[in-house]
């Protein structure tokens, strides 16, 4: 039994759990994580029925049928032609299964096009979502995983240390220039693709939590908010570091990054088995708030990753969630003035046996290399 069918094994008894009779997955990483078949979402019909009783089955177009078998192991392909409606092969499939009248859990991301016509075909039924199963399913990682997070981990590290070594060179560039090379050298390190779309904010810029990257070039003496990672096996890097390349920083910059620094710190330590993720992120407001910057911690301590960039478990106040072995999140405590500069530093850590392993160690100081 391979890793994929192991999973869907799992699947079945969390569907029997919940009191469901099938999931129905769409092209994401849900349906890659049960059947190991990757793809795109697009306009064409192409579902993964996994019942509670019984074996998967796809139902996607006969363009699919080589690349479906190559990639997975599910045997069953119930394959439809171009100018062929599939919503037959959908209605045979929940008669053969006994589905007209049970409970469907769909996928969290399936378009509303795919859903809308699932509720058409199968009106009788009830209709719930996948991540009833999966979030249980996925927020604990296994050796696999790990070992692609750890690579994603140490070619984020490598990539922010060459970013770095630019120094001086760095000043002048556009945040769009810096970015792309950042791309660049996640891809020649061997980075499968971008966990996001990088984000480079310089001066106040930098105070945007949110912002991506765009024209203005970059100034001696700007804190720069570097937030960049790509993927490995399907799994995503997500490290950030904030960066002076040059000159000297402006007033209260040193302080501000002591503090995050000093959150950061915190909120890592305080991770072991059994701590509820909400004390994660109160471990990193504290420090902050001591520090006189509560109110620019505008966004929770950290998110989940696995296949997705972000996922359970969150670490943000209310959250009981209790820590367990295998789960991996993001700790990135920030401080944004704005029209100053911000200050974001984050690393992704799992959860052990024992307390806590970081996925990235490259240097966190504010000076350039």
């Amino acid at each position: 039994m391979n890793v994929f069918e192991e999973r869907t094994r799992r699947c079945r008894d969390r569907l029997a759990e919940v009191g469901a009779d099938a999931a129905v997955l769409f092209p994401s990483t849900n349906l890659f994580y049960a059947s190991g078949f990757r793809e795109e979402p697009m306009e064409r019909h192409l579902f993964l029925f996994v019942p509670r009783d019984g074996d998967p089955v796809f139902v996607a177009p006969e363009m699919y049928d080589e690349q479906i078998r190559d990639a997975s192991w599910v045997e069953d392909l119930r394959l439809w032609a171009d100018g062929e409606d599939p919503g037959g092969l959908v209605a045979d499939l929940a008669d053969e299964m006994d589905l007209r009248g049970g409970r469907l859990l769909v996928d969290d991301t399936m378009w509303a096009l795919f859903t809308q016509d699932l509720r058409e075909t199968l009106p009788d039924a009830t209709f719930g979502l996948a991540s009833e199963v999966f979030d249980d399913l996925r927020v604990r990682k296994d050796e696999a995983e790990l070992d692609a997070l750890r690579e994603a981990g140490a070619l984020a590290d490598e990539v922010s240390v060459a970013a770095r070594e630019l120094g001086e060179d760095a000043v002048g560039m556009t945040e769009t220039e810096l970015a792309d090379e950042i791309d660049r050298l996640l891809s020649a390190r061997g980075g499968e693709g971008l966990s996001f779309e990088t984000v480079v904010g310089s001066g106040p810029n930098g105070a945007k939590p949110h912002h991506r990257h765009g024209d203005r070039e970059i100034e001696r003496g700007d804190p720069v908010v570097l937030d960049f990672g790509a993927s490995v096996g399907g799994y995503p890097g997500d490290q950030t570091r904030t960066v002076v390349f040059a000159g000297d920083p402006p007033e209260g910059y040193e302080e501000v990054h002591e503090t995050v620094l000093e959150a950061q710190r915190a909120a890592v330590q305080a991770v072991e088995p059994g701590v509820p993720a909400a004390e994660i992120d109160r471990a990193a407001r504290e420090v902050i708030e001591s520090a006189g910057y509560g109110e620019q911690f505008t966004h929770r301590t950290g998110h989940g990753v696995g296949l997705d960039v972000h996922e359970h478990p969150y670490i943000v106040e209310g959250n009981e969630t209790e820590l367990e072995p295998g789960m991996v999140f993001s700790v990135e405590p920030g401080v944004y003035l704005p029209g100053e500069f911000g200050v974001r530093i984050e690393d992704l850590v799992v959860v052990t046996d024992e307390g806590f392993e970081r996925l990235n160690d490259s240097p966190r100081a504010w000076e350039p290399l």
